[in-house]
């Protein structure tokens, strides 16, 4: 079976290697897919990790994990990326999530501002246009 991200990797090969090591991916759109693949399995502790402090909701971890659960996830969809590559300090990647909820396809649509530091890039939320 191929990673929950879209790749055609097994999870095992792709997202859970960063899973296991703390978000260390080398472009914004890993960390993104590795993020994806997190919401898939509703690992809430990665999600947090990888989650810039500045912007990361702590307080919501419990809430989120729950919603994770609550869906069934479709798919990934890379539509674009800007810089976020290795050599990179910042970056963003536009994205469609589908999932199930409720008996409806849904879609999360969003360009995400990802930003790099001590050579570990961290989720920072929605980018400004």
């Amino acid at each position: 079976m191929n990673c929950y991200c879209g790749n055609n990797k097994t999870y095992n090969d792709c997202c859970e290697v960063f899973h296991l090591n703390q978000g260390k991916t080398e472009t914004a759109e890993q960390l993104m897919r590795s993020r994806y693949s997190a919401f898939v399995i509703a690992n809430g502790d990665y999600l947090m990790q990888t989650h810039h402090s500045s912007s990361r909701p702590t307080s919501e971890k419990e809430a989120i994990i729950q919603w994770a659960q609550s869906v069934d996830w479709i798919k990934l969809e890379i539509i674009n990326t800007t810089k976020g590559l290795k050599n990179d300090n910042e970056g963003t990647v536009t994205f469609n999530a589908y999932f199930y909820e409720n008996g409806n396809v849904e879609i999360i649509h969003e360009n995400s501002a990802f930003i790099k530091e001590n050579k570990t890039w961290y989720y920072l939320g929605y980018a400004k246009n």
